[in-house]
């Protein structure tokens, strides 16, 4: 149909192409421009008629199960672009590192007063690190990767691959997929890992993580002071007296 569409627009006309580029997809736009008499106009007039067809290339999202079987029988390598200390607990085995961001060790006044407040904050009770665009991470996928490579772009939370996607596909990359919901949504041993934890717990860290073993541990030690108190309330009563 699209042959039959320029055939027919190129006996009566001539074509401009335009390419344009949204967030997650290419679109390019095929102008034709004719005269109302059908005969080729010429390019200083405005145009009168106008015919277009749009090819789009699209990223694919795709969960955990589908991720695998792209890995396993399409050829699909993994692009990991997580900070470096995510990527060190826990990566997929045989994937790239390619971070998005990277740490921002600036010293402008500005830079060190934002990173202090971050430090206190996020990076205490979360452990993330103050980081900034990398503006090497185009350069570094490709200096791996041809544009017509098929890859799987993996973060932590779903967020980060698909801006690196965005990037990589204004960049000329066509084959590109992400996980939805990041690698925090694998169950374990869905991907052979490298690292001391699991590819779901590896943004885990900071207090928070600290947090939650005393929580485990005091919630323990309640419910069997309950399971104590109903069961045994005589001997309960004289380890805990009324006052």
């Amino acid at each position: 149909m699209l042959s039959s569409t320029m055939t027919g627009m190129a006996a009566t006309g001539y074509c401009t192409a335009l390419c344009s580029k949204s967030n997650f997809q290419t679109s390019c736009l095929l102008v034709f421009q004719t005269d109302h008499h059908g005969r080729n106009a010429p390019a200083t007039k405005s145009l009168r008629r106008r015919s277009f067809t749009i090819i789009r290339a699209e990223i694919k999202y795709v969960n955990a199960n589908e991720a695998k079987e792209l890995l396993a029988v399409e050829g699909f390598s993994v692009v990991d672009v997580r900070d470096k200390t995510q990527f060190s607990r826990a990566h997929i085995k045989s994937s790239y590192h390619a971070p998005l961001f990277i740490e921002n060790q600036d010293n402008d006044p500005g830079t060190i007063l934002k990173r202090t407040v971050h430090n206190n904050f996020s990076g205490l009770f979360f452990g993330l690190p103050f980081t900034k665009l990398n503006p090497d991470f185009v350069q570094s996928v490709k200096s791996q990767f041809s544009p017509d490579s098929k890859l799987l772009l993996v973060c932590q939370e779903g967020l980060r691959s698909a801006a690196a996607a965005r990037k990589l596909e204004e960049a000329g990359f066509q084959n590109i997929a992400c996980i939805t919901s990041g690698l925090q949504s694998v169950k374990p041993g869905t991907f052979d890992s490298v690292g001391l934890t699991e590819l779901q717990n590896a943004g885990k860290a900071g207090l928070v993580t600290i947090q939650g073993k005393i929580s485990a541990v005091l919630g323990t030690f309640l419910i069997c002071a309950y399971l104590f108190i109903t069961f045994f309330p005589d001997q309960a009563a004289k380890l805990l007296p009324a006052s």
